[in-house]
């Protein structure tokens, strides 16, 4: 395996077809990491040639983030480089921090791979700024090569984006880079919005509104962590249980009809059909990289009244703070919305996580974080009035 410092390079091989960011974790800071399609100036034609978590594909598929491949601190990008549009000239991979609450000091380095066997390390102590560009493929004398890059920036995405020529929706007018911005074109595509709403006691609700009321495919995640069993005999006879977290739906329909979508029963709905949601696996350990995945037909959603997601411990002792559980919800052309279960000190198995309500055809998100004892107490405490009998898996 050939290793590069920051500005070495090396032919990329002719299998390349993905390439992998080790970045590490930081406690209450989120790592993302984008892909940006560049031609000869250095700049992306437009906003869709951004591709990142709210963007996952570009150029027709030429690359591609994929999240389910994934697990915390590591990302991963496909790319077929023969499909790249005339005038790309690099693809340019870049780690920012969400909402700049830490720099990337806090993590010793970045390692990147190909599978081809070709790799490099970008030492990250000591720094502090909140986006750094990590690595470029370009092509040289008809072919192409992977270099290892390092350049930090101040400002976070916003700032990074605006660098590359990305019409940052919200930006500040004047970010401040580490490296002097150039200035912006017009854009040639709609603005990305780079936003994520975190809803939190402070701000528990968001609206979101289509003209024609048609949302596409809403994608709602949940995300974990098994915390690693304690050693040692104390540790097995009194140390935390692995848990199974679930992910499920309470759903009402404007016609008053009651479901309930979830792993336990089999019950795992439908997407084309009534109730118009679907959920997509049961991660029994925690361990799979993307959590569980539950989708809801937003084409459908006048036909919606409310739906409640929720999420339940079904084996193990009921602790939350095993989990880090968190929910996530991508709504096509809306900002990425997420709630944190993140209120540790109940011991009851189950969390009623947020209820999403037609209000006249938008949707209005709020963050409940109530944790209850049974689907029957949660029921009974939002008015769903289900019949409730004991279920297996």
């Amino acid at each position: 395996m050939q290793s590069l410092t920051p500005g070495a390079n090396a032919p990329l091989g002719a299998l390349a077809s993905r390439i992998q960011f080790e970045t590490g974790t930081i406690p209450g800071a989120e790592i993302d990491v984008s892909a940006f399609l560049v031609g000869q100036d250095g700049k992306v034609r437009g906003d869709g040639d951004m591709c990142f978590y709210g963007q996952p594909r570009v150029a027709g598929g030429a690359v591609e983030f994929l999240p389910e491949s994934g697990r915390a601190g590591q990302s991963v990008f496909s790319f077929d480089l023969h499909r790249l549009p005339r005038g790309v000239e690099k693809i340019i991979f870049a780690a920012t921090i969400y909402e700049n609450r830490a720099s990337f000091g806090r993590i010793p380095g970045i390692t990147v791979s190909c599978e081809t066997g070709l790799s490099g390390q970008i030492p990250c102590t000591g720094m502090t700024e909140t986006a750094l560009m990590l690595a470029e493929l370009y092509q040289r004398n008809g072919q192409w090569k992977l270099r290892m890059l390092g350049q930090g920036f101040n400002g976070g995405l916003p700032a990074l984006a605006t660098h590359l020529g990305v019409d940052v929706a919200g930006a500040p007018s004047s970010p401040a880079p580490a490296v002097k911005p150039a200035p912006v074109p017009p854009p040639a595509a709609p603005t990305v919005s780079l936003s994520k709403v975190s809803l939190t006691k402070e701000k528990a609700t968001v609206s979101l509104k289509k003209p024609d009321g048609r949302f596409g495919t809403i994608r709602c995640n949940l995300n974990w962590q098994q915390r690693p069993p304690a050693r040692g005999i104390m540790g097995g006879l009194f140390g935390s249980q692995q848990v199974d977290l679930d992910l499920g739906a309470l759903v009402e329909d404007r016609y008053g009809n009651k479901f309930c979508v979830q792993a336990l029963g089999n019950s795992f709905g439908d997407f084309t059909y009534a109730p118009y949601v679907r959920l997509k696996g049961d991660d029994r350990t925690g361990a799979v990289a993307d959590g569980e995945w539950l989708e809801i037909n937003g084409q459908q959603w006048p036909e919606f009244n409310r739906i409640l997601l929720f999420a339940f411990i079904y084996d193990g002792v009921p602790d939350w703070r095993q989990t880090d559980g968190v929910v996530r919800l991508f709504i096509p052309d809306q900002p990425e919305i997420e709630v944190r279960m993140n209120e540790f000190g109940s011991q009851d198995g189950m969390c009623a996580v947020a209820l999403l309500e037609n209000h006249g055809g938008q949707i209005k998100v709020k963050r409940e974080v109530k944790f209850f004892s049974s689907h029957r107490y949660m029921d009974a405490h939002y008015g769903w009035g289900m019949n409730w009998v004991a279920g297996r898996k």
